[in-house]
């Protein structure tokens, strides 16, 4: 029964390491074309989302230790999200302001990854089971996950039921010059916000299925939604010759925006 338990837990766990790669491939592929800054955002918070998948990937096939522990808890709790959530920063607020964020989230993440390298296990990590933080970490380590998951969830969620009810009001008005429709948009920002409260949904069904068994299944559930909102809210290929006509529309339609 435990090693049936621990190939689904190493199986959910691949497959969320697969998808989140192949979501940031996507990602990274409109950014390299387009350079928006919230696209760039968006695909290092999947390579981060990637590697803690990975970390769990690993751990559930050969037992956790310190260093896929910290790797999980790092990446997996205290930065992908906030990365997640600068890219709702950039598409709701000022450039300047989203720069600032941007500079703000990159020392933070340095002190977060110089905290989770040296920060001493307070007990031996047990190997079949995922570790829980407040067992093994000093409070610095658990408070930095706490706002990392915390507060950047408040505002990856907030952001995108805020875009997805302006532009379902806003309705056809911009249909007619933009990539997709607004009703389209706001269905995919819909999604997305949904995925993130599926990510945070790990903690209450751990009592029912299993601390490693819930984190594996939201992961992969989660990474799955966020994919399709990406999917729903874009369009369905990306070309040089779309550059020009996005790059002058978005001006005009940010100040559309703020006019309304």
């Amino acid at each position: 029964m435990i090693l049936a338990e621990l190939t689904l837990d190493a199986a959910l766990a691949a497959t969320a390491t697969l998808v989140a790669t192949a979501f940031a491939a996507a990602v990274l592929e409109r950014w390299l074309v387009r350079r928006r800054p919230h696209e760039l955002a968006w695909t290092i918070s999947l390579l981060m989302f990637a590697a803690a998948s990975a970390a769990l990937w690993l751990a559930e096939a050969g037992g956790w230790s310190g260093p896929t522990f910290r790797a999980f808890y790092l990446f997996g709790a205290i930065l992908n999200v906030p990365w997640l959530a600068l890219g709702t920063v950039y598409l709701l607020a000022g450039r300047r302001l989203a720069d600032g964020v941007r500079w703000g989230l990159v020392v933070a993440s340095g002190f977060a990854a110089g905290v989770m390298v040296t920060a001493p296990l307070h007990a031996t990590v047990p190997a079949d089971e995922l570790p829980e933080g407040r067992d093994l970490f000093a409070p610095l380590p658990r408070i930095l996950a706490a706002v990392g998951s915390g507060v950047a969830a408040v505002v990856v969620i907030g952001g995108a039921l805020w875009s997805a009810w302006r532009l379902w009001r806003r309705g056809a008005r911009a249909g007619s010059r933009a990539d997709v429709s607004p009703s389209r948009l706001a269905l995919g920002n819909v999604i997305i916000a949904v995925g993130t409260l599926v990510l945070s949904a790990s903690g209450t069904l751990a009592g029912r299925l299993g601390k490693d068994t819930a984190f594996a299944l939201t992961l992969v559930t989660g990474v799955v939604i966020l994919f399709c909102g990406f999917l729903v809210a874009t369009p369905g290929r990306v070309s040089r010759a779309d550059v020009y006509r996005t790059d002058t529309a978005l001006p005009r339609a940010r100040s559309e925006a703020r006019s309304a």
